[in-house]
């Protein structure tokens, strides 16, 4: 039996990664606050999409906003449109010719 988990909004992935930006605003003390933000943001990327791609997707999310300068990449955003891509792919391979 197989479960499909519901797919996160797209506001709400622009939202977690404008708070992971937010670090900026803040040059010295925005690195300090990264290093609190980045186990909650990999914890909460792993609750919205689930499976080994939440997983894997989580620690890459961590180690991204846990390290200074790496944090530039809109990670929840693109795991939306890569699951939003998929489910469409899916989606064209099931109807008929």
């Amino acid at each position: 039996m197989t479960t499909t988990q519901k797919q996160p909004s797209l506001l709400i992935c622009i939202v977690m990664d404008l708070l992971g930006y937010a670090s900026y605003a803040l040059p010295f003390l925005g690195e300090l606050g990264d290093i609190i933000w980045a186990p909650v943001s990999g914890l909460i990327f792993y609750k919205l999409f689930g499976g080994w791609k939440g997983a894997a997707g989580g620690i890459f999310n961590f180690v991204e906003e846990f390290f200074p300068g790496l944090d530039f990449m809109p990670s929840f955003t693109v795991m939306w449109l890569i699951k939003f891509l998929g489910k469409k792919q899916q989606i064209r391979s099931i109807q008929p010719i």
